[in-house]
């Protein structure tokens, strides 16, 4: 079955860099664009960061532009997400998405595969 496994969250401090790595299995990792949601209690899931199907091109919400770089290894079928220069105002369960569509994935709130989550903290 699709798994797509998140690693690399944790409590860290304002102004630090952390990388969040998702490794993925049983699907043609090719065929899917790649993704970073997360979600904070109360609040709606909110698209972060989304790289194309050969990892040509990424996608980011504008509050994240320019701390956070999305890039993926077809050969390695992983996906990860550097975040630099970290705010409170990140702190987020983060969800690593998979769907072929890259509109759905970008736009469309919703992705056909979802991993567990991993959890992000920032304290300022």
């Amino acid at each position: 079955q699709v798994q797509l496994l998140e690693s690399g969250g944790g409590l860290v401090q304002a102004g630090d860099s952390l990388t969040l790595s998702c490794a993925v299995s049983g699907l043609t990792f090719s065929d899917y664009f790649m993704g970073w949601y997360r979600q904070t209690p109360g609040k709606e899931r909110e698209f972060v960061a989304a790289v194309s199907w050969s990892g040509a091109s990424t996608y980011y919400t504008d509050s994240v532009k320019g701390r956070f770089t999305a890039s993926r290894d077809n050969a390695k079928n992983t996906v990860n997400l550097q975040m630099n220069s970290l705010k409170p105002e990140d702190t987020a369960v983060y969800y690593c998405v998979a769907d072929p569509s890259g509109s759905k994935l970008r736009v469309g709130n919703d992705a056909d595969y979802w991993g567990q989550g991993t959890q992000v903290t920032v304290s300022s």
